[in-house]
Formats: structure tokens, sequence, C-alpha cells
């Protein structure tokens, strides 16, 4: 029997920790699933030679690394297919989006883009200065800075003159700010609700599932939606500015299904049930639609109709996020669309303002340059708006990123536009966007340091759960 001297005793926890180190970190840089990377560093930690052993034998890709070998060059994408040949694409994303949504595509609306808050606050303040009836106000952020305060008088003003105001604020986002705003709003007159205040005590825990969605409509007329919360980061001096964003105003029929969402929130804020505006007059010649996307029976209506849009595109796919953290089912789509010769580009911030958001997503990019997928990021100030656009026909638009909170947690809302005009001015806006943003290139990953490239994964490790 062999016996192991107190100098063996170190030595072995070396070779068991140097195992463990060794395995873990190349399944932690170069696995392509973050559930996978997971599985196979608990094994090198748990086992840490057996672990190790088995992730040398099993769990290296050396077919792709041979392959790579052999063919260094990429070949050239293919020209796109002759779209006489394929069916109309707003014809197939009306069907997918009937299938899952529930509700009609209207016909009739004005869609206007609004650029920053020194365009979106004065038109919506403006609207609600003029309202008759009724005010509707549901954001994620209602900051109590001056803007805010602008915002809260005027709704004050309205409830004072016998407008039925209603503000419907997410109870984690106000606390972006301090006093808080529906404090503020109610000593003021103005009728305000939580939505889902946040609880840390058990059984009922209510951190996530956050009311994400931007909404202000006025006397069932007039809508806008977008990304843009209330508060002073959305304006700014073009050099000193925190945050771009982009909002829209809406007119005609769909403005009554953005009222739809509204009505179902605040009656789950605070019980009340209030009566639904009649169907607005015809304003344009945009055809939308609202998706309500959220943890409850409305769970991956959007993520599918993201995907049905992908999946139908036939030149260009066009994507702005402020934070890209995005699910299997969509890397596969957009790679599977750059392969067959779509132009898909995404345009992400250099630098957004939660910083391990942008380490895992650079750690999802090089499989999509792989396939051809253009990604640009912009310098700052920091772009927090969110569009897709589908060959210069089909828009999206709306409070939605392209990550696990706003696909699986959150309360959001998309409107679909179907409308060449509106949507070549969206296209535009993207590859304006675009010109002064810097390419990644496909060797960018490589070429990073160690120890940047071991942040970014271990962050995208958690990216299902940031």
């Amino acid at each position: 029997m062999h016996s192991y001297g107190p100098e063996a005793g170190p030595l072995l926890v070396g070779v068991y920790v140097a195992c463990a180190t060794a395995a873990a970190a190349h399944a932690l840089l170069t696995k392509p699933d973050p559930r996978s990377a997971l599985g196979w560093i608990t094994l090198c930690w748990i086992f840490p030679v057996a672990g190790a052993l088995l992730y040398v034998l099993f769990g290296v890709n050396r077919v792709r690394t041979r392959a790579r070998q052999l063919r260094p060059g990429r070949p050239p994408r293919p020209a796109p297919l002759d779209g006489a040949l394929q069916e109309d694409v707003a014809a197939q994303l009306t069907r997918i989006g009937d299938a899952v949504t529930q509700r009609p595509r209207l016909a009739g609306n004005s869609v206007l883009p609004l650029e920053n808050g020194e365009r979106a606050f004065p038109a919506m303040l403006e609207a609600i200065a003029r309202a008759r009836h009724s005010v509707w106000l549901a954001t994620y952020i209602f900051e109590t800075d001056p803007v805010g305060r602008t915002f809260i008088a005027a709704l004050a003003a309205a409830a004072a003159r016998g407008v039925e105001v209603r503000v419907l604020v997410d109870g984690l986002g106000e606390w972006y700010s301090w006093p808080h705003a529906v404090r503020l709003l109610r000593r003021a007159g103005v009728r305000a609700a939580r939505f889902l205040p946040p609880r840390l005590a058990m059984p009922v825990l209510s951190l996530n599932l956050r009311n994400h969605r931007k909404l202000l409509i006025v006397d069932g007329e007039t809508g806008f939606a977008g990304g843009m919360n209330i508060g002073g980061r959305e304006v700014g001096k073009p050099n000193d500015r925190r945050m771009a964003d982009l909002h829209f105003q809406l007119r005609g029929p769909v403005v009554a299904q953005l009222a739809e969402s509204f009505i179902v929130d605040w009656c789950f804020a605070c019980g009340e049930t209030l009566a639904g505006p009649s169907c607005p007059s015809i304003a344009g010649d945009s055809v939308c639609r609202v998706i309500t996307e959220g943890p409850d029976e409305d769970n991956d209506k959007l993520l599918f109709v993201i995907l049905g849009a992908v999946s139908v595109a036939r030149h260009q796919v066009l994507i702005m996020t402020p934070y890209f953290i995005p699910p299997p089912e969509l890397m596969a789509a957009l790679q599977a669309a750059a392969l067959r010769g779509v132009e898909v580009c995404l345009v992400l911030p250099a630098r957004s303002n939660l910083r391990y958001v942008d380490w895992a997503s650079r750690r999802w990019l090089p499989p999509l340059l792989e396939r051809g997928v253009q990604v640009f990021l912009q310098p700052p100030p920091f772009s927090h708006t969110k569009l897709i656009v589908i060959d210069g026909a089909y828009a999206q638009i709306g409070s939605a990123n392209i990550d696990p909170r706003s696909l699986r947690l959150n309360f959001e809302l998309a409107v679909e536009v179907y409308d060449p005009a509106v949507c070549a001015e969206l296209a535009a806006y993207v590859l304006g966007a675009r010109e002064h943003a810097a390419r990644v290139a496909d060797s960018a990953s490589a070429e990073a340091g160690l120890a940047s490239r071991v942040r970014d994964s271990l962050f995208w490790l958690l990216s299902p759960y940031l």
C-alpha cells in the first residue's frame, strides 16, 4: 500500500484546481450556449480530475476546430432570392400576428416618429393641455426632476378642469427618483397608482414582473408609445446628452388597442374598470396592430412575431436595441437569414447604462459575425431606441428590448406598422445611425485581451438571468 507524505496533499490539491480551472475556463470561453457552459463548469469543479477528463474527451468540439483549419475563408454570400417567387411579406406576417395576438390589423392610422425628448415631450404636453375627456399615462420611470414636474403640473391642471386623469407608474421604476412621482401626483390631485410595488417578504416576491410599457392616451384619439420614459435623461444638448431615444405619436383606430392595454393594467393595479373609448376615426395610411407581451397569458407573443418577421425577410433586417441578449431561437433566426442572403444588421450602443449587459452582449456576437450578420456599435450618447424594420415594409416599435427581461419577465407593448413610407423613414434612421457607428470585425473577439474575454464570458454565463 502506498502512503503519501504531507507534501503530497498540497500537490494533489494543486493538480485538482489546475485541471478544473483549465477545463472550466475553456468551456467558459468557447461554448456557444451558456447552459452548456454552466453544466460543464459545474461538472469540472464537482469532479476536478474526472470532470476535466470527461470535458476533454466529450466536451471539446474538435470537428469545428479542424474544419476551420481546412476552410479558413468564408464563402461569398449568395444573392437575395427573387422576390417574385415568394409570397408577400406583409401577408405572411399578418397570419403570424393573427395567430398569436388575437387582435386584428387596423387600417387608417398615422405614425409620427418623435426623436428625443425635445420633440416628444412638447407634443405629449400639448396633447395633455388640450385634453377634453381623459388622459391615461403609463410609464416605467417617472422622474421628479424639472421635466417630470412639468408633466405633473400638466396632469394636475387637466384633472383640475375635470378631465379623467389616470397615471400608472411601475412600482420599481419610480425608485429611480426621489421623492416618488406617485406621491407628488396624488398631492396634486391626480389619481395615480403603482404597478406591483416591490416586495421582499415571503411568500410574495415582486422584484420582477415589471410594467415596462410607455403609453399616453388622450381622449381616446391620440396615443404616444415607444421606449421613452418621463424624465430629464431624455433631453439635452447634443454634446452633453445622456440618452438618445425615439418615441411615436399615433392617431387612428389603433389607439383603441393602446387604450385596451392601459385599461387592463389599470384594473390590475387598483381594481377600477375604465370605459374604453369608441373607435377613433381614420387618420392616415398606416396599417397597425398592438402586441402586448407579459408573463401572463401574453407570454412569448412578441418573440414569436419577431421570429416570424426575421424568418420571412427577403432583403433586409435592421434591428436597433439598447440591450442585446437574444434567446437561442432568435440567434438561429438571425444566422439563418444572413446565410440565405438577407442583409442582417444590428445597431447596438457601444456603452449602455448597464455595463454588465454590454459585457454579456459581446459574447453573443461572434457566432452572428461568423454567419455574416453585421454588427455596429454606436458612440455616446447611449441610444435607448428600440426598432425592428423588415424589408422597408414592416416595422415594430415599442418598449421591448432584445433581452430575457423584456421577452420573458416584463409587461411590454409593441406596435406593428405596415406602411412603406413610415418604414422607409425608420430604416433611414437606423442606417443613419449605422454611418456614425463602428463596425465590429469578425476577429474582434479573438483580438480582445484574455481578461476581457473572461469577463464577457462570465456575464454571458449569467445572461439568461440578466
